[in-house]
């Protein structure tokens, strides 16, 4: 497909000496409205160059310049607008759609290039609640995202399955814990353990006590703190894995803290070789003063390890497995202090991948009436979430059978398709780093800007094709496309490439959520200003083409949301 952007820059290249092109692209803008034309170049910096008012600069430029990539081109103020031309502009959209069908927009541009994305992250024997969502589906919609792009991707899962809380539950369970009870109902029964004895290890300092010690058989491979350890991870993992199915949700690694817990030795003993490590009142530390935050703790007082020993040891593993093109983290805003540490730490240690790491934060959820807690109990479980959509919806597509008196097919997996659509889209809408308080009737809102209604677009462009007979191969005339409605999609589906681009260096999947809603509104927009169906066969062919495209790219932009798209609501 022609970039007109880069038409441009090669066509200012040429008319201006005194800027280069890398210059020119920085400086090139998306006006606010196509009133304004479809890129605009502002030319105050040429003022001082040419000792002329702006506005004279770019109505000199405006006359010079000629191109059949452009209706015109003209100066408001010290701007230089392109307008480009429509009917080619509607020749490349339509014959991209033809070659490319359901992969318009894609493209290889990452292909022979690694990315890794740790996302999700879920912690053994602890409710997979709310909370996790976040991390869960942004994460996943990154993925999807830079594999849309060429690049291969490489899902990581890493579990908190190690540490001190392991000590704590191991312990809890050898005072109060009932194996049959646990098989039945794994997480709640465990999650009931921990937060019993993080009441009593508050209160308690020989229990506290207690519990270190068991962590610390963990970490010598004591059998039976090794025996319950696999147990609990056993029983919480197939309890997620039902959460992550319905979710549509996959990795390919689930590798987590204590899949590096015997290479420890190894990256402490390297830490010591580089001599980058001092002793700090028992415990080994790398000073970090000098970018300008706390010290990094490598080994604790009492001979054991932490979550950042364990996390220098995993981006150590993945550099060398993967050699990634970047190593994506999608982990809470909260935790933005560890990976400054954890980059910074890496970089004194002279690691030269330590420039790999990508930190991707987001905000915190919170309840009505406080902030979610496991340790205390506070917690809302993301199964009951996603049950609550689908039953929703159930009851939705119930009434309206009744008020059709139509069966509909698959209907529960069309309840299921919609409700965990519609907790995706909410969650994905605005931008990751806003910290957003749990409701249930806003998350559960099928009104306005939502999942289920670009859903229900698509299914509606589907159930048009099928009454109009449509067939990719038809004869049709782009030119034909003239009417303002289309030509408003015409130029959404250009800009579909550059949005995902725009959602890839910016980790933003919600570029993504909000072009593919503008995109269901110019489509309804068309539907009901314009007669798709008419007797002219070639105008009806190319309207229709136009419409299957709209569908494979809304299609394309809620599978980069993690979200499918029906093809009957």
């Amino acid at each position: 497909m022609i970039n007109f952007r880069e038409e441009i820059i090669k066509i200012l290249d040429s008319e201006i000496e005194e800027l280069d092109k890398e210059k020119i692209e920085g400086m090139l803008e998306t006006p606010p409205s196509y009133e304004l034309g479809d890129f605009a170049f502002p030319v105050f910096s040429l003022a001082k160059i040419y000792r002329k008012n702006p506005a004279i600069i770019a109505s000199e430029l405006a006359e010079k310049i000629d191109s059949k990539y452009f209706e015109r081109v003209e100066n408001k103020n010290a701007y230089l607008n392109f307008y480009i031309n429509k009917s080619i502009l509607a020749e490349e959209i339509l014959k991209e759609s033809m070659d490319k069908d359901t992969h318009f927009g894609k493209t290889c541009e990452g292909k022979g290039q690694n990315v890794c994305v740790e996302y999700s992250s879920t912690n053994i024997a602890k409710p997979f609640h709310i909370g996790h969502i976040r991390s869960t589906v942004i994460g996943d919609s990154i993925k999807r995202i830079y594999e849309f792009l060429g690049f291969n991707t490489i899902a990581i899962n890493y579990l908190g399955d190690y540490g001190t809380q392991f000590g704590m539950l191991i312990c809890a369970y050898k005072k109060w814990g009932n194996r049959e009870d646990i098989e039945k109902n794994p997480i709640p029964e465990l999650f009931k353990l921990y937060v019993k004895i993080n009441k009593v290890v508050d209160e308690d300092p020989a229990v506290k006590e207690e519990c270190r010690e068991w962590f610390k058989k963990l970490e010598e491979q004591d059998e039976e703190a090794v025996e319950l350890w696999k147990w609990f991870r056993e029983v919480s993992l197939k309890e997620f894995n039902r959460v992550y199915d319905v979710l549509d949700i996959h990795f390919d690694s689930y590798n987590g803290e204590s899949y590096y817990s015997d290479k420890l030795p190894g990256i402490i003993e390297e830490l010591r070789e580089k001599d980058v490590m001092e002793e700090s009142q028992g415990a080994e530390i790398i000073n970090l003063e000098k970018y300008d935050l706390p010290p990094a703790i490598i080994v604790k007082s009492d001979g054991t390890s932490i979550y950042l020993t364990r996390d220098i040891a995993a981006a150590k593993d993945r550099h060398e497995t993967f050699h990634p093109y970047v190593s994506i983290y999608v982990v809470g805003a909260q935790q933005s202090l560890h990976f400054k540490q954890l980059k910074a730490t890496l970089k004194e240690a002279k690691y030269d991948f330590y420039d790999e790491i990508v930190h991707v934060p987001f905000g915190m959820v919170s309840l009505e009436d406080g902030t979610l807690s496991t340790r205390k109990g506070k917690v809302v479980y993301l199964e009951d979430v996603l049950n609550k959509a689908i039953e929703k919806v159930m009851e939705i597509l119930d009434e309206r059978e009744k008020t059709s008196g139509q069966k509909l097919e698959n209907k529960e997996e069309l309840a299921q398709t919609i409700g965990v659509g519609a907790i995706k889209f909410q969650e994905l809408f605005n931008g990751r780093i806003k910290n957003y308080v749990f409701d249930w009737e806003k998350t559960l809102s099928f009104e306005g800007e939502t999942g289920p209604y670009v859903q229900y677009v698509h299914a509606r462009i589907s159930s048009l094709l099928k009454k109009g007979n449509f067939d990719k191969n038809n004869d049709i005339d782009a030119k034909l496309l003239t009417e303002d409605a289309e030509i408003d999609i015409i130029r959404s589906l250009y800009n579909f490439n550059q949005v995902v681009k725009d959602a890839a260096e910016k980790y933003e999947p919600y570029f993504i959520t909000r072009y593919v809603v503008e995109l269901a509104k110019n489509f309804n927009k068309f539907y009901n200003q314009t007669q798709i169906l008419v007797e002219d066969e070639k105008l009806k062919n190319t309207r229709l083409m136009l419409c299957y495209t709209v569908k494979n790219v809304i299609a394309s932009g809620l599978d980069l949301l993690g979200i499918k798209a029906p093809e009957k609501m």
